[in-house]
């Protein structure tokens, strides 16, 4: 009876849900190196057998290969982590896309299953092991880790985490040598991870998403489910993903990964859907995996920047939209062709896109409110939407907007890229990075927080200035920007 309930766990381990088994995991106690934990259990130990696996899945998947766009690179992809007998083929998908060449650095991006913890963690290790070899870290490793608020370490997880180790035997037998950045990811700090992870990432990188999609649903309302998911994921706007539970085990992860494409302009594409009814499981509760692929330009240029996201014109359209929410909460009517000049403008795409907006009213040239968000939380319209309202009727610095106000208030939007960590030396070198009436800043020491946006460099065009005035505002002296300590994002 005991070896029957320890078979059952195993199984449901593969499948995908997240029960830790310390009974049959063999824990990894080097301090340079994290051993396989998960050899024998996910997939063969014995190096042999496991490279004879992946053979054998990838000559299956490839009667089962699609087509990939022509002129264009691979620059991520999604990939299963649940057994090799359940997953496997759809993972396999991944050797008729990737590149013979020109992968240097894997990005690895998976989810916690079981510790539960903010943010993101990279454990402590120089290495990763599995069957087929170690496979080292990359230098950039140590950026990522001198953001200690972002990417903890936590040795607890270490051998607990199954879903970074069971993908990377199958990009060591498809790649040639690439040195790895292992991330595994919490809760919340979709936008800082996203734009730290952005400042890595170059031509010879491939980023890599480990995750599953529902769990122990029938099989027909798990594959409804699924498609539906995977329709959100190449649409680039997970809203329903968001918003509902048993969509992906890898959801941050995926979030991250969508803010990324959304600002290199990436498109994904699905190259394989199956759920574990269709390889070696019970149709009854299974598992669903697909493997998706994001494909951009052959040069890897950041076009994060939101001149090339937004023109004059459509930010006028955001400028209406603001003012036209504020006459509706005032219970003015608006003018039915205005009104559907607007919604027709709002239908570009663009407006979709997730950024931190805010929005800022003067009047006579005095400050009259200013909310925002900094972090791309939603779609850019929601954002001004609500950001209106606040800065109208919610900046405690203010009394409420009156009515009469209203058509006289000046309005202005913002809207910002993710928050980017700066690396800097000293107060000098911060001098020398910073970009006068380009960079909004955000500056940061113990609880000490605050923020200028890019509008600010108008009244205070000296870097110096500038500075010693965001330092105040957090609380902080003026000169705090000189001495050690102090973390600020663009």
């Amino acid at each position: 009876m005991v070896k029957h309930l320890a078979n059952v766990l195993i199984l449901s381990l593969s499948l995908g849900i997240t029960i830790w088994v310390p009974s049959t995991a063999q824990p990894a106690h080097a301090t340079d190196v994290r051993a396989p934990v998960w050899a024998g259990l996910f997939y063969p130990s014995d190096s042999n057998a496991l490279a004879q696996k992946i053979d054998e899945l990838s000559r299956k998947a490839r009667k089962t290969a699609i087509q990939i766009p022509k002129n264009k690179s691979l620059r991520a992809i999604v990939l299963p982590h649940a057994g090799y007998i359940y997953s496997g083929w759809t993972a396999a998908h991944a050797a008729h896309i990737l590149p013979d060449k020109g992968i240097s650095k894997v990005i690895l991006l998976g989810p916690d299953h079981r510790i539960g913890f903010r943010n993101a963690a990279i454990c402590d290790v120089r290495a990763y092991a599995t069957p087929l070899g170690r496979i080292d870290l990359h230098p950039d490793v140590d950026k990522l880790r001198r953001q200690p608020e972002l990417f903890q370490n936590l040795p607890a997880i270490q051998d607990k985490e199954h879903s970074l180790e069971v993908v990377l035997p199958f990009l060591q037998h498809y790649l040639n040598d690439f040195k790895l950045v292992p991330i595994i990811v919490g809760r919340g700090g979709i936008g800082p991870i996203a734009g730290a992870i952005s400042t890595i990432i170059d031509d010879q990188t491939l980023l890599v998403i480990s995750s599953d999609l529902s769990h122990f649903l029938p099989y027909e309302a798990a594959k409804a489910r699924d498609h539906e998911t995977i329709n959100e994921i190449l649409s680039l706007r997970p809203d329903k993903m968001m918003k509902t539970d048993n969509r992906a085990c890898g959801l941050s992860p995926l979030l991250i990964t969508t803010r990324i494409a959304q600002s290199y302009h990436w498109k994904p594409v699905l190259l394989h859907y199956a759920n574990s009814g269709d390889t070696a499981g019970d149709r009854s509760r299974v598992v669903g995996y697909a493997a998706i692929a994001y494909f951009g330009g052959l040069s890897m240029t950041n076009q994060n920047n939101i001149t090339t996201q937004f023109s004059e014109a459509q930010g006028q359209t955001l400028v209406k939209l603001a003012r036209l929410t504020l006459r509706k909460r005032f219970g003015r009517d608006n003018p039915d062709e205005t009104t559907q000049a607007l919604k027709t403008a709002l239908s570009n795409e663009s407006f979709n896109q997730h950024y931190g907006t805010f929005v800022t009213l003067t009047t006579n040239g005095q400050l009259r409110g200013c909310i925002g968000s900094l972090t791309a939380t939603e779609a850019v319209v929601e954002g001004v939407k609500q950001n209106a309202i606040n800065a109208a009727f919610h900046d405690p610095r203010f009394a409420p907007l009156s009515e009469k106000e209203l058509d006289r208030v000046e309005i202005e939007v913002s809207v910002l890229t993710d928050p980017k960590p700066l690396d800097f030396q000293d107060g000098a070198d911060l001098i020398q990075k910073l970009r006068p009436h380009i960079d909004g800043v955000i500056i940061q020491k113990g609880a000490a927080r605050s923020t200028f946006l890019p509008q600010v460099w108008e009244q205070l065009p000296q870097p110096e200035d500038f500075l010693g005035h965001l330092c105040m505002k957090a609380g902080l002296s003026a000169d705090a920007w000189k001495k050690p300590g102090l973390e600020v994002q663009t």
